[in-house]
């Protein structure tokens, strides 16, 4: 039986540090083989400013904790890695307010998860394919081409928005009325969440971020879920209505999408 283990060390890292997680993917793939660790079988502890690609194509069994920021490029290729990010303890910053992780992060992502207590850069989640993450706030191009996996962003979202997505599902906490006037119209539909099932599942899924991060700002939110869920849009693509395994509506798909 394989146990997890979690290295208590905090390591320092500086923006020199580039794809970390990397070569620690290559030896537990070259070790255990592909896919056959359980979550998180070994978690690493860092603080600093993370430098580029921090966490790039982390492997399934491996989590990535950091307390600080990171440069571009966060998760790009995640391959079923776990990453969390948050504020250092002593920081008095508001984690929506500020950006905590760079741009194009979890570019050509196919499995894994990202949790950050903060803003996004610029096209946050292109190509991704099937990676879990959620931010509070993200800027322009986020979800472009986007093919795969479930975005949740907890803020404001910058322009041109869901450009060229043709799968996966984003969610928009748009308190501030902003989302219409920044999202690309043409391939995608929005709408508020309607069904049980996809509720339940950005419950969860922001239950889980307030868990890794402990972000405040996700906690109200999470804590009045119920009045809140009025203030997100439910952002699917086009062509996958007809294809869901769990359709985002109680409506026709035809009279839905047109």
């Amino acid at each position: 039986m394989i146990k997890n283990k979690t290295i208590e060390t905090e390591f320092e890292i500086k923006n020199t540090d580039r794809a970390v997680g990397t070569r620690i993917s290559y030896h537990l793939y070259k070790k255990f083989g592909n896919n056959k660790l359980d979550e998180n079988y070994l978690s690493l502890n860092f603080k600093g400013s993370a430098g580029q690609s921090f966490g790039a194509f982390a492997i399934k069994g491996l989590k990535l904790n950091l307390k600080g920021d990171a440069n571009d490029y966060v998760g790009k290729g995640l391959s079923g890695g776990s990453i969390s990010i948050k504020l250092q303890d002593e920081s008095n910053l508001i984690s929506n307010e500020n950006t905590i992780i760079g741009n194009t992060v979890l570019y050509g992502a196919t499995s894994g998860k990202l949790f950050a207590a903060g803003q996004a850069g610029e096209r946050f989640a292109v190509r991704n394919s099937g990676a879990t993450a959620v931010v509070e706030g993200c800027d322009s191009n986020g979800c472009e081409y986007m093919t795969g996996g479930n975005i949740i962003i907890l803020g404001d979202v910058g322009d041109n928005f869901a450009a060229g997505m043709t799968g996966g599902m984003a969610f928009v906490y748009d308190k501030n009325n902003n989302f219409e006037k920044r999202v690309n119209s043409e391939s995608v539909i929005w709408q508020i969440p309607e069904t049980d099932y996809w509720k339940n599942y950005l419950r969860e899924v922001i239950s889980e971020h307030v868990s890794e991060t402990h972000s405040e700002y996700a906690k109200k939110i999470l804590d009045n879920f119920e009045g809140e869920i009025k203030n997100f849009y439910q952002v699917c693509p086009k062509e996958m209505l007809d294809k869901l395994d769990n359709p985002i509506t109680l409506k026709s798909v035809k009279s839905f999408a047109s």
